[in-house]
């Protein structure tokens, strides 16, 4: 098996990841950097987000009101001096991204654009257009490639990370072109592999979002924390789920009931459409339980209505809103409103680290979605995502280039490393079983859809862990059709899966054990947020019997838990 070495390894090239790799080849030349990716850069998925980057740019905020804002959108969740830190650096970062090329969306004195966004009181989210991720990639994507120290391995899947002592050592790769597995020793490794919300029949993510990063480190020793709190975005559009950005509301869209009512005025009397998304997606799904819903080919759903705002400023501040929804629903949103319904959207949880992004393993650093640093709690507010990614990822480049230039390379078990080899090809790829990937995949996205979805229940959870499980014990026994090494996309698949049965465990796991309802975490058996028994995070371990759960405490500086109403 072949072995090569870098100095730093980032897995992931999406928003987080690309942002690491400039600020690690910036923080020293000499260093030597690798980006490697199971797609091209620009084909990451943070290339989809659409609505904004939230950043405190003008006179009448602060960044004291935005640490409220994302604190209370926790529900209190949140550690507060990571919020802080982050608040203040998010600004760097969107000046950066002007200064390297960002066409950012205008005022008519040529200052950078803001719209407002739910759960904050300040327009404070910077957007171009509603492809804001679109051009925020493709900046840094240009950026990075400015950088004779950094080298891009695309299309290679990482299938683990080797770990010794408590010390990173590198990971092991397949080339997908040839189907060859590698070890890639590195002093430091920078996890920005993203989030897993594909685990649901009806998300917003990519297909190729399947939290592979977060069960490597888990399978490593190393804790997942708050896995239980999934955010569900208000506006996926039917049937596809793809996302209809906040900023749609943000520029003043309805969201209306069949009888044509603005229903949030029930449930969010002050910001109505622009409450926080926990509370939306509640909202919306009440309303279609109770009736209210409007009734199509792909069932009952809400209507997102822009009509008001007219074409002058649909086709200038959602160009790309109005194509989907004309290409892939039918809808013109300058004629008719678009559906939508409640999409699984994002992970509030992820791999243990901290300000620093530093995990509980030395050289290990993590950023992005895969990453739970404490910043969103229990519920993310809209345009804090591309925020923590690039304000992150330019932290966890520095540290991971500082470590780095401290550190030798460790060498990595060759117990660690046949023993994988074994695993993907003699155990996944080489299986002569009758299960198939398909209809694993299926039947798990179907679980998660029906039992770990915006309400919960205690007796839905049990369920859903006791079929996860034997979801797990059928996997042992698949056979995948395409034996060939070569860009063999079935065992890309089987080994995503793998990745995902493990993440959908300790999700239901963690939601079971937190009796209490908590931002996106809805109990219809513990309908309370319960301050004095869960003002904690969960942090959970594996074990060859499952997860096993600990919690250490949220930190508070300045805004103790209060009521949280819009």
């Amino acid at each position: 098996m072949e072995t090569l070495s870098h100095d730093i390894v980032i897995v992931g090239a999406g928003m987080a990841g690309l942002r690491a790799a400039i600020a690690a080849a910036q923080f020293d030349t000499k260093i030597d950097v690798a980006v490697i990716s199971k797609v091209y850069p620009v084909r990451s998925h943070s290339v989809c987000a659409q609505g904004g980057t939230a950043a405190l740019l003008r006179e009448g905020d602060s960044h004291d009101l935005h640490s409220w804002d994302t604190v209370k959108g926790s529900d209190f969740l949140a550690d507060q001096d990571v919020v802080e830190f982050f608040v203040k650096k998010a600004p760097e970062e969107i000046i950066a991204l002007d200064h390297w090329g960002l066409p950012w969306s205008r005022t008519e004195d040529g200052t950078i654009n803001q719209r407002p966004f739910g759960g904050h009181s300040f327009p404070r989210a910077c957007f171009a257009a509603d492809m804001t991720g679109f051009h925020e990639m493709h900046t840094l994507d240009g950026k990075a490639k400015t950088f004779d120290n950094i080298e891009f391995y695309d299309e290679w899947f990482v299938t683990s990370l080797l770990v010794q002592g408590q010390s990173v050592a590198g990971l092991t790769a397949l080339e997908l072109r040839t189907g060859e597995m590698a070890v890639i020793q590195a002093k430091a490794i920078i996890m920005a592999t993203g989030g897993y919300a594909r685990v649901y029949e009806f998300t917003t993510f990519s297909h190729t979002a399947t939290g592979d990063g977060m069960a490597m480190a888990y399978r490593a020793g190393l804790p997942l924390k708050d896995m239980e709190f999934i955010q569900f975005h208000p506006t996926g559009m039917v049937p596809s789920g793809i996302l209809i950005t906040g900023g749609a509301r943000g520029e003043g869209g309805y969201l209306v009931n069949a009888d044509g009512e603005r229903f949030m005025k029930r449930y969010a009397p002050e910001k109505m459409e622009l409450a926080p998304r926990d509370i939306v997606s509640r909202a919306e799904t009440t309303e279609i339980q109770e009736g209210r819903g409007l009734e199509g080919p792909y069932g009952s759903y809400i209507a997102l209505d822009l009509r008001h705002i007219g074409k002058a400023k649909i086709d200038e501040r959602l160009p790309l809103i109005r194509d989907v929804a004309t290409k892939l629903s039918g809808v013109d949103p300058v004629e008719e409103p678009i559906p939508v319904r409640p999409a699984a959207h994002y992970s509030m949880g992820g791999i243990h680290g901290n300000m620093r992004t530093e995990t509980p393993a030395s050289g290990f650093f993590v950023a992005g979605e895969c990453a739970c640093l404490n910043v969103h709690g229990a519920n993310r507010l809209g345009t804090n995502s591309t925020s923590d990614c690039l304000v992150f990822g330019a932290v966890a480049g520095e540290e991971a280039a500082k470590y780095a230039r401290s550190h030798d390379f460790q060498e990595p078990s060759r117990e660690k490393v046949a023993a994988e080899e074994k695993r993907v090809f003699d155990g996944i790829l080489g299986s002569e079983g009758d299960e198939t990937v398909p209809i694993i995949r299926d039947s798990l996205r179907h679980i998660m859809s029906q039992h770990v979805w915006v309400f919960r229940s205690g007796d839905g959870l049990s369920k859903a862990l006791r079929e996860a499980k034997k979801l797990k014990e059928r996997f042992a026994n698949i056979r995948i059709e395409d034996r060939e090494k070569q860009f063999n996309t079935d065992l890309v698949g089987a080994l995503q899966l793998d990745f995902t049965l493990d993440l959908c465990e300790v999700t239901i796991a963690g939601a079971l054990a937190r009796t209490e309802s908590r931002g996106a975490h809805t109990r219809l058996d513990y309908s309370k947020r319960d301050d004095e028994s869960w003002l904690k995070h969960t942090l959970a371990y594996c074990t060859k019997d499952g997860p096993r759960l600990e919690y250490v405490p949220v930190t508070i500086t300045k805004w103790p838990p209060a009521a949280r109403a819009y």
